[in-house]
């Protein structure tokens, strides 16, 4: 399961105006020209801001790319697309992926989330895209942005239904395409609200009622849009017909001769026109994927007879259960294609190629040599694996030996089919859970959802020992570092390959043990630790996904032995004093209270209470090198700070909000004993009318805004932190686009 740090319900979106043209049919308006490099969702005014250099730490990937697309008139260009990191544009003479979503601002989080893309190969530099991560109630409706300089810049519209980019489906073919007939005209198929037609090349969207299907409960709905010569066609994935095609007429009909081997009950995953051989390749699965497949299959139609073939490379039975997802044809050679497995987990997914129009075929994995140097943690504390989650495929038109496909990790990439390495520079989706700047050693330390942590040596390159092994874990939940003894690191997260949930290590988080034992609901309920100053005691806080609380546990032995402290709220976030090694903070988001604790964590009391409450993620933050010093970060009930040990906190004067918080080194000037500078995500109407990333240099007491509206990467309420080596310098956790960190210019 793809693992995301979402808002919830209660603070999520504020959806942009939408308007509702006269007429049942009308779904869309409201168009918006956003300037070039991006902009904002909404446009507050600045007020007082310091232009900073932003760059994204390379880990290669890290996420679910979703769609792959080379434009069939420009060597060199392609498009990716993400389930919850946005769209890419690739730029083949500098091997480099290039971000075009970042503008995507806190409000519009969920339009992160690309549910399709489409080209118009008539007009070489137009993009658009179909936004919008969720499809729930709580979420907001989705968007489309239209582009006439390859993502430069952008033209949106607003939409009225919801899109579901990071729901099951996600891997299906692309929803959004431009009419072969008519560059002014654009379908959208969706998953709960039919077929979706606009006749000004997106500016306006109304529902095509001659579509014959209507969506039902699984909420699957159009899984994939093609044009097949002059024809469009659309795959549906919700029960009946599963494939339709547009007439002479103008309406929609049933292809007929449906294909036989069951696959008329099955979800048409992805599709790809072989103009030469006058095919069409349908890949089916009993799911949309990318999980939950058991069985699937490969079909072609003539297009021009009607004659379906089942052209199955390897049929899924008992002991290698597995769907098929990605399709794509090489161009200049009619009768090759190449498909994918997926959710194969057995012998591991494949491509399979043709070279006959499925006649035959050869598994490329067989033959693969894999090279992950670039990206050491696609070792995964083994061995490199050719892929899962494989529907996004692409066979590059002006060079049929150069193949592209994503996983839930990467994209790889091969010129010879041989030889394989990831394609991934500058594409980047990790969704960030934990950040610690160490005052020595590794640059930076981060905890990631799937991907558990990492040593970063360098910002600029993978980090070399990959991921952290021994143990290796899913999604981070917990990284703390002893600040007196800042060698000693301590992780916690989701076990991969074993039940141990928790580690130690003492040369700075370069390598690790596993803690000699954890308590009983560790490895099903791993939630966030603490470790003191000295790094004598450990606190570790358990909870469930489902939200079950657990008592939390401390050792004193560096985690041989394990004693639940009573007192402690379960659930909450533990906190370590930066200077004394007996006190430990909590906060509890259900009480709105603050308990303490002075004898090393055995036991907690009350210390201020009636804070705001109600949402797990408000959190508590301590200033480095002080003694009680302590920020309460309570979302939109502002900015909190207690100068007593948590007995009392008082708002901080002129903040709206606060998501994020974190410290870094004193400003030049200010002397060894000069107050950190304070980070954050939040609002200070004072500076800015928005949401954004903001620095303090006194304490609390003025702001100045650090990003701009180019620089946005929608929800980024998890993580920040300052460098303590390097006034300015700032950390950026975000849900989708990894970190993001910067310096002043």
């Amino acid at each position: 399961m793809r693992a995301t740090s979402v808002p919830q319900p209660e603070s999520g979106p504020h959806p942009r105006r939408r308007t509702v043209l006269a007429g049942a049919a009308v779904v869309a308006a409201s168009a918006t020209v956003l300037p070039a490099a991006g902009g904002a969702s909404a446009t507050p005014k600045n007020r007082t801001t310091q232009p900073h250099r932003w760059r994204t730490a390379a880990i290669g990937g890290t996420g679910f790319v979703t769609g792959l697309m080379f434009h069939p008139a420009v060597e060199g260009l392609a498009y990716a697309r993400t389930d919850i990191g946005g769209a890419y544009r690739w730029d083949g003479r500098s091997s480099l992926w290039t971000a075009l979503t970042d503008h995507i601002g806190w409000d519009d989080w969920n339009l992160l989330g690309v549910e399709a893309m489409a080209v118009d190969p008539a007009h070489p530099d137009r993009l658009y895209l179909a936004l919008g991560t969720y499809a729930q109630a709580w979420a907001s409706p989705g968007a489309v942005l239209r582009s006439d300089d390859r993502g430069a810049s952008w033209k949106r519209t607003d939409l009225t239904v919801r899109l579901g980019a990071n729901e099951d489906g996600r891997g299906c073919g692309e929803r959004l395409l431009v009419d072969p007939r008519d560059s002014e005209t654009l379908w959208l198929g969706t998953r709960h609200d039919g077929l979706l037609r606009s006749t000004d090349r997106g500016a306006t969207w109304a529902q095509d009622t001659s579509f014959p299907a209507t969506a039902s409960a699984s909420g699957q709905g159009v899984t994939l849009l093609v044009a097949a010569g002059r024809t469009v066609y659309a795959g549906w994935g919700d029960g009946g017909a599963n494939l339709y095609r547009r007439d002479a007429s103008g309406g929609w009909e049933e292809v007929p001769g449906r294909p036989a081997s069951g696959a008329s009950t099955k979800v048409p995953v992805r599709a790809a026109y072989d103009a030469g051989g006058r095919a069409l390749y349908v890949s089916y699965a009993d799911g949309p994927g990318p999980n939950n497949q058991s069985d699937g299959s490969v079909h072609r139609l003539d297009t021009v007879t009607g004659l379906w073939t089942d052209v199955t490379p390897a049929a899924p039975g008992p002991g290698d259960a597995f769907g098929y997802g990605g399709v794509a044809v090489d161009v200049s050679r009619p009768g090759t294609v190449v498909v994918s497995t997926n959710n194969r987990w057995g012998p591991v997914d494949t491509l399979f190629r043709s070279t006959d129009g499925g006649e035959s075929w050869t598994s490329l994995k067989d033959t693969a040599v894999l090279d992950v140097s670039e990206t050491p943690y696609l070792k995964w504390g083994g061995e490199p694996k050719f892929g899962w989650w494989i529907q996004a495929l692409a066979v590059d038109p002006h060079d049929a030996r150069h193949i592209v496909y994503g996983t839930g990790a990467t994209v790889f990439g091969t010129r010879d089919l041989v030889h394989w390495a990831p394609e991934i520079r500058g594409l980047e989706e990790s969704s960030v859970r934990q950040l610690i700047a160490p005052p020595s050693g590794a640059r930076l330390l981060s905890g990631l959802g799937d991907i558990g942590v990492m040593y970063h040596d360098s910002l600029t390159a993978s980090p070399s020992r990959g991921m952290a092994s021994n143990p290796v874990f899913g999604t981070a939940t917990g990284l703390a570092l002893a600040t007196r003894e800042p060698s000693y690191v301590v992780r916690t997260g989701w076990p991969s390959g074993s039940d141990s949930a928790g580690a130690y290590s003492r040369d700075g988080g370069a390598s690790w043990q596993p803690f000699a034992s954890q308590p009983a609901m560790a490895s099903s309920a791993p939630g966030p630790v603490a470790v003191s100053a000295d790094g004598a005691t450990l606190l570790w806080s358990f909870i469930h996904w489902d939200g079950t609380k657990y008592p939390a546990h401390r050792s004193t032995d560096g985690g041989a032995t394990w004693a639940e402290v009573a007192t402690f709220p379960k659930g909450g976030t533990p906190v370590a004093d930066p200077l004394d090694p007996t006190r430990f903070y909590v906060y509890d988001t259900d009480t709105g209270t603050v308990f303490r604790s002075t004898d090393k964590g055995a036991t907690f009391v009350e210390g201020a209470a009636g804070l705001p409450s109600g949402d797990a993620q408000f959190r508590i933050a301590a200033a480095p090198g002080r003694t009680g010093d302590l920020w309460l970060s309570a979302k939109d009930n502002g900015l909190l700070r207690s100068v007593d040990g948590g007995r009392t906190f008082a708002p901080v004067p002129g903040c709206q909000a606060s998501h994020a918080l974190g410290f870094g080194k004193a400003a030049p000037g200010k002397g060894r004993a000069g107050y950190p500078a304070v980070f954050q995500t939040g609002r200070v109407s004072a500076t800015y009318d928005g949401v954004a990333v903001l620095r303090s240099d006194d304490a609390g007491a003025t702001w100045v805004r650090i990003n701009d509206d180019s620089h946005q990467w929608g929800w980024t309420g998890e993580v920040i932190t300052g460098d303590p080596r390097v006034h300015g310098r700032v950390y950026l956790g975000t849900n989708g686009r990894g970190i993001q960190y910067a310096d002043p210019k």
